[in-house]
């Protein structure tokens, strides 16, 4: 009687550990993608109109 008692709370331990779990089954990958940089446009020349 105890032991089937014992065994009935570990297994229902077990189940209630697993409730809820979301998400991925598997482990993210350690690097992160990274996007390519984009080369950085230069500002135009600005133009005065005071030189001419």
């Amino acid at each position: 009687m105890r032991t089937s008692a014992l065994i009935l709370l570990v297994l229902a331990c077990a189940l209630l550990a697993a409730c809820g779990s979301k998400g991925p089954l598997v482990l993210p990958d350690k690097s992160p993608q990274t996007q390519p940089a984009q080369p950085a446009t230069t500002p135009a020349p600005a133009q005065n109109s005071d030189t001419q």
